[in-house]
């Protein structure tokens, strides 16, 4: 006993101390969706009272479109998570495979881009879309395809390259042998790779769903239509004001909206290790 306390009881009360310190901004909040002062201050550990006003206010108050809020960010982070799993596994099979021109100076740019902020492009891109909407209204800026598009355009890089060191894991053993079954490039993406690369593929698509469910500052500068907001946008007006904070609806509205991202993790959980690892091992 006096060994296992000396040799263990320390790990076990590390774990236990981490746990707690990690989940009580959880129970924080979740204590203060059921406050009905809209208060986050804590009177005792455990609530002596327990309203459901903030949450009827979220699907009651017509001035509060919470579950379009809700479709609009399920909507543009579902097209976000699909598109950049198509796009990226399309290219990373093209460079890492195939073989044309300008094929080694596209992959470098790609990682050239990727050592800048995208912080520093906010601005050309509002400039940009801007323009857009002149002549293209349906994916200029303001609206939910245009803000899409700058998702997009901001995620390939990512994707490519950790798709891309999948695909070079990959032997080419195989890609000899579809040949030599007469087997297309196409042919050998769709057989061979897509089957293969099912872990890694689902794991770029949750980390694109959650990043872009949760994406705040583009969404915000872009989307100025009540009904056209995320919920990320829509949450920060009951938090936005200077003197009109309220943490109730805030919390209730965050905690129903984790809902979707809590089903997609641990639906494709046991994706999750060997999709993050499948790539970074050659040989």
């Amino acid at each position: 006993m006096n060994l296992w306390l000396r040799n263990y009881a320390w790990r076990h009360a590390l774990i236990i101390s981490v746990c707690l310190f990690s989940l009580f901004p959880l129970y924080l909040v979740v204590v203060s969706s059921f406050n009905s002062t809209g208060s986050l201050r804590l009177d005792s550990f455990i609530p002596r009272e327990i309203s459901f006003a903030n949450y009827k206010m979220l699907f009651t108050d017509p001035t509060i479109p919470y579950m379009i809020w809700v479709k609009n960010s399920l909507i543009i982070a579902g097209a976000t998570a699909i598109l950049s799993v198509t796009i990226g596994s399309a290219s990373a099979f093209a460079f890492s495979r195939l073989y044309f021109k300008g094929r080694k100076t596209g992959i470098q740019l790609l990682l050239l881009v990727q050592m800048f902020p995208a912080i520093l492009a906010i601005s050309a891109v509002y400039v940009i879309m801007e323009r857009v909407y002149t002549f293209a209204p349906s994916i200029g800026l303001g609206t939910q395809s245009g803000l899409l598009l700058i998702y997009l355009g901001g995620a390939m890089g990512v994707n490519i390259w950790l798709l891309k060191g999948f695909v070079d894991s990959i032997p080419k053993e195989l890609d000899e042998a579809a040949k030599i079954d007469g087997a297309s490039a196409v042919q050998t993406y769709w057989l061979i790779f897509m089957p293969l690369a099912a872990p890694v593929l689902a794991v770029v698509a949750l980390l694109s769903f959650i990043g872009t469910f949760n994406e705040f500052i583009l969404a915000r500068l872009f989307l100025v239509d009540m009904e056209a907001r995320t919920v990320a946008v829509g949450l920060q007006q009951f938090i936005g004001g200077q003197y009109s904070e309220n943490w109730g609806p805030f919390a209730a509205g965050s905690i129903i909206a984790s809902v979707p991202i809590v089903i997609i993790f641990l639906s494709l959980q046991r994706y999750i290790i060997n999709g993050l690892t499948a790539g970074s091992v050659k040989g």
